[in-house]
């Protein structure tokens, strides 16, 4: 009980004191709360991952009945990697804010919705009464739509945090429904009552309440066609607050996902190959649309959408261990899976951090106008190439490790499973490959148009490197990406409580699962260290021979031609063109062109914008169709008094007369059953 105390003291407190100081003091108070909130809840989680469980019964109320507050294993992984982005991102974000000092308003808002954010965040985590848990998810759901607007002069962004905030609704009207089924068949609603509803229901019931928990935590997590939100949110938002929504907030609809997993005892299999084949197409649909993205931030946020389809290909072959009992297999899919949303939320989140410190020193996030940024940003360009790295899934970093296991559980399904069942995760394979194959395509693209080459146009402002406050957390997550690469047994062993929550009753461990592939993580991190200090010995021997040595720099040999200009460079949409040309049937693409005509030709140029397809099909179909239906009515609205009297009485009318015509056919009914 004490822990709850303090955390709710602490909470308020640091609300109160927020809006009480001046703006300058107001991001000290927040970093103070959340490391306060950050501490007190990671002690319970470590704890917990040692195998100490927290439980703590609440009264409630007659409407709640008994609050469970729980921290198992699986909260406690959650609560963990929650807190060290959202403290990388407070401090970050307390410098990056700086900027709008100028700002007449809006500060107290801001950091009062960050550090509700975190706590509600955290809440969902452990609370497990289903009414409680709505509630804390409604105020993590408006906190985050709160910090998205920051900028509210700006039209672009309120639509986009209003387009978060209704699809974010409409997940929690899905997540309502279940649980008041749940509630309506059992009288609770604890989640424990959510197994015994599926014991008492039909396998179709008990797959339409998972489908119903699916579709509400899956439109928080991103999966396709549920996404749409998400590359306008993310955008709009401050740097900080992107790295914070796409390292932790679209995560916690993969927790929703899995507790579900682990409640709903349900044909595992069907609902693993469900899993995994909407994961593919979410993975490859968002690495595609990332690659043809003009704005930084958007392509970022499209690759957030690659990341949890490849989270979800791991549930989805735990699932598929779970229906065929085969506990290698479960271990792989769930570990990869957890591993990789760690993963995830430390590379994606450092680089919106890099983002934001190229949107502060340029003003822009077009990479088209971008260039030869490591020059005047070198840390910055350094810590965005890392990042870039271990996003591409390549080694000494972390995303390396959590793809290798997701690519075993792959290849040992393929190899142990006959042919029928074998055929998904073929597929799978390869949409995995060609994930992985586009999302180097795609760095290479932006790395290289943001940092590489000359500047393409002239900035507003000059570019220079970043404060030490905004770079100190950027090198704490770059310490965490490399020591999950060089130790991954370390993370593994903590994996085991987790995953041996879905996977206990198979007898899946890492010990046992380590003959079969998890003991080559142990090589491959040695030789990723091994890697890392060669190339560190070999650094600081060239920088110690360019001291003791003249240097003597002169221009580069240009084949005869002495005038280069910034547009004799590949621009990032040529770079694709290749790419677009045999994508483009399976793309939206609207393109502004203008020919060279004449002798002595004007200006011409070449624009691309790229849309949405299922955006297009799923919300802006339908809502132009709603748009020209409502414009059809609009003579009801005509402003003569006379309709408007004439519409109350037939409303009044409609309220009379309807049930009575109920009546009449209930009457009928009857008269009929007694003859």
């Amino acid at each position: 009980m004490g822990y709850l105390v303090s955390f709710i003291g602490i909470l308020f407190a640091s609300l109160l004191l927020i809006g009480w100081v001046d703006n300058k003091r107001k991001g000290t108070v927040a970093i103070i709360a959340t490391l306060m909130i950050s501490a007190l809840s990671s002690t319970i989680a470590i704890k917990a991952l040692a195998g100490q469980t927290f439980m703590l019964l609440l009264k409630g109320s007659l409407v709640t009945g008994t609050v469970s507050l729980v921290v198992d294993p699986l909260s406690a992984w959650f609560i963990l990697l929650i807190n060290f982005t959202a403290i990388t991102g407070i401090v970050y974000g307390a410098k990056y804010m700086q900027a709008y000092l100028n700002k007449p308003s809006g500060f107290t808002l801001h950091w009062v919705s960050y550090v509700l954010a975190h706590a509600g965040l955290l809440a969902v985590c452990a609370v497990q009464n289903a009414l409680v848990f709505l509630i804390v998810w409604e105020v993590m759901v408006i906190s985050a739509f709160f910090l998205v607007i920051f900028e509210s002069h700006k039209t672009k962004t309120v639509r986009a945090g209003i387009n978060y905030l209704i699809q974010s609704h409409i997940g929690i009207i899905m997540l309502t429904i279940a649980f008041i089924w749940v509630s309506s068949v059992t009288g609770s609603f604890n989640f424990t009552a959510i197994p015994e509803f599926v014991s008492n229901q039909k396998p179709l019931y008990s797959f339409l309440l998972m489908l119903l928990f699916f579709v509400g935590f899956g439109i928080k997590a991103g999966f396709v066609p549920f996404h749409t939100w998400l590359p306008h949110a993310h955008p709009a938002a401050p740097s900080h607050v992107s790295g914070v929504m796409s390292g932790i907030l679209i995560k916690i609809g993969i927790y929703g996902i899995l507790r579900m997993v682990f409640l709903i005892d349900i044909n595992y299999l069907a609902t693993g190959y469900f899993i995994l084949f909407v994961s593919v197409i979410t993975g490859v649909y968002g690495v595609m649309l990332a690659l043809i993205q003009h704005n930084l931030k958007k392509l970022l946020a499209y690759h957030s959408i690659e990341n949890i389809g490849i989270i979800g290909i791991g549930i989805g072959l735990g699932c598929i261990g779970l229906g065929t009992a085969s506990p290698v297999l479960a271990w792989l899919g769930f570990a990869g899976a957890l591993l990789h949303t760690l993963n995830h939320s430390l590379f994606k989140s450092l680089l919106f951090y890099g983002a934001g410190n190229i949107h502060q020193g340029t003003s822009t996030m077009n990479v088209e106008r971008l260039g030869g940024l490591i020059k005047q940003m070198p840390h910055t360009a350094i810590l965005f190439l890392i990042a870039a790295l271990a996003i591409c899934g390549l080694p000494p970093f972390n995303g390396f490790i959590s793809e290798f296991i997701v690519y075993q559980g792959l290849f040992h399904g393929i190899l142990t499973y006959p042919f029928p069942y074998m055929l998904l995760l073929i597929v799978a394979l390869f949409g995995l490959v060609l994930i992985g194959g586009l999302a180097i395509f795609c760095f290479t693209k932006a790395f290289g148009a943001v940092f590489l080459g000359v500047q393409r146009q002239r900035p507003l402002i000059g570019p220079k490197e970043s404060s030490l406050q905004k770079l100190i957390p950027m090198y704490l997550v770059v310490g965490a990406i490399l020591t999950i690469g060089i130790f991954p047994q370390v993370f593994i062993s903590v994996l085991n409580l987790p995953v041996g929550q879905f996977t206990g009753h198979l007898g899946a461990s890492a010990d046992a699962v380590q003959p079969h592939s998890i003991q080559v993580l142990n090589h491959l991190g040695f030789y990723s260290g091994a890697l890392l200090l060669i190339v560190a010995a070999i650094f600081l021997y060239r920088s110690r021979r360019q001291q003791v040595s003249v240097c003597s720099y002169s221009a580069t040999w240009g084949c005869g031609y002495v005038a280069p200009t910034a547009k004799m460079q590949y621009t990032a949409s040529s770079f694709i063109r290749n790419y677009r040309k045999l994508a483009e049937p399976l793309l939206s693409l609207q393109k502004f062109k203008k020919d060279v005509v004449g002798v002595f030709p004007v200006k011409a140029g070449h624009t691309i914008h790229p849309q949405d397809k299922v955006e297009e099909l799923l919300i802006n179909w339908p809502l132009h169709k709603f748009r020209v239906f409502m414009f059809k009515l609009s003579f009801l609205q005509n402003g003569r008094l006379q309709f408007y009297i004439l519409y109350g009485m037939a409303f009044i009318m409609l309220l009379v007369g309807v049930p009575f015509i109920i009546y009449l056919i209930r009457f009928f009914v009857n008269f009929l059953n007694t003859i």
